[in-house]
């Protein structure tokens, strides 16, 4: 068993820590985005509706991306974890 990361957990990795910093610049959270889990709930940690608006397009110029309507839900993000499941799915479907 190798103990080298694969490419795909790095680029994961990559993309968790771009969103935590995007959450330290925009999500206006109570808490540091680098002591939650991927699972903490993000509206919890007090994001706001508003704020989540300003994650998301600061999330769309990171990434160059776009989030489809279908995405536009709060359950997209609701956690550092969902947030990279949906940033990674668009970033593959590119």
């Amino acid at each position: 068993m190798s103990t080298l990361a694969s490419a795909s957990e790095v680029a994961t990795d990559d993309v968790a820590g771009k969103i935590r910093q995007i959450l330290k610049e925009h999500g206006r959270l109570g808490a540091d985005a680098d002591t939650l889990s991927l699972n903490d709930d993000l509206y919890a940690a007090g994001m706001t509706s508003h704020a989540n608006v300003n994650v998301m397009l600061a999330l769309e110029g990171e990434f160059e991306v776009e989030f489809p309507d279908a995405m536009l839900k709060r359950g997209t993000f609701d956690s550092i974890g969902s947030i990279r499941n949906a940033v990674t799915s668009l970033l593959n479907a590119a």
